[in-house]
């Protein structure tokens, strides 16, 4: 029997990375964790549209369509939709101060919560010194992911027919390499740094598929991580209070929501 959930209103939800373009996005379960979201505003927080792997290979099945319907549903509606576009689709940077529909995009944004805390909203690719210096490699990084995904897909494959629960190979990585390591903490301390040159609480990003949320290096950080894996979104309450919320697939394939960590006030 399939749970009856209800609309969840928030003040403001924060996406990224979705990469739609790319064959293992998990475009299905953010079109439902949309539809079980109200908010007054929506950041879309870089690489929404995958453009590298479009150039590719053009792959636009009608699930995207349904994404993109529902988002232009809740701007017309009445919600604030803001796109600041990342690296992948950074087509789009040339359409920066302008609107498309209800739609406005823009490079980096200052958020207030409901507490008066001011926060920076920025993709992060701009902070990236290999996406900044040598695009070529960052390219060859792409290629690896795209690598590392085609092998997890079939690695889960045999773990769903033992029964088991899905595994991430570069969500693994990320935590237990010591190279992948340093390289996100060196991507937080570009980001805090930013953040306390523009003056603000806070910073609020995506970029490198890595959800996290803490207060560690003097500035309240956040990363809404992708949906591509973990299918992380960050929400505001009406109360000020920021969540990390992680959409998963229950074993009967009913999606629900968790809470991973909220922040401290």
């Amino acid at each position: 029997m399939t749970e009856t959930r209800q609309m969840r209103r928030v003040r403001a939800l924060f996406i990224s990375d979705v990469h739609l373009g790319m064959r293992p996005a998990r475009v299905g379960q953010l079109t439902d964790f949309l539809r079980h979201h109200d908010a007054d505003t929506i950041y879309l927080v870089g690489d929404i549209v995958d453009g590298w792997r479009l150039a590719k290979s053009w792959f636009w099945p009608n699930d995207y369509n349904i994404l993109v319907q529902v988002l232009l549903e809740k701007a017309n509606a009445g919600t604030k939709v803001i796109y600041l576009p990342g690296n992948h689709d950074e087509f789009l940077r040339e359409y920066l101060g302008t609107y498309f529909g209800e739609v406005e995009f823009v490079d980096r944004t200052i958020h207030t919560s409901a507490q008066g805390k001011t926060y920076l909203v920025i993709h992060g690719d701009q902070f990236d010194v290999v996406v900044m210096h040598a695009k070529w490699l960052a390219h060859v990084g792409d290629w690896a992911y795209n690598a590392a995904l085609r092998i997890n897909m079939a690695l889960n494959w045999v773990r769903r027919r033992l029964g088991l629960q899905y595994w991430s190979l570069s969500a693994w990585a990320k935590q237990k390499v010591k190279n992948a390591v340093s390289v996100i903490g060196r991507f937080e301390e570009a980001l805090v740094h930013e953040a306390k040159e523009s003056g603000v609480d806070g910073v609020i990003c995506g970029h490198i598929h890595f959800a996290d949320m803490h207060d560690r290096l003097g500035i309240h950080y956040i990363n809404t991580g992708d949906w591509v894996e973990s299918c992380t979104a960050v929400v505001e309450n009406h109360d000020g209070q920021f969540e990390l919320v992680k959409w998963t697939e229950m074993t009967v394939g009913e999606p629900r929501r968790f809470r991973l960590r909220r922040a401290a006030s």
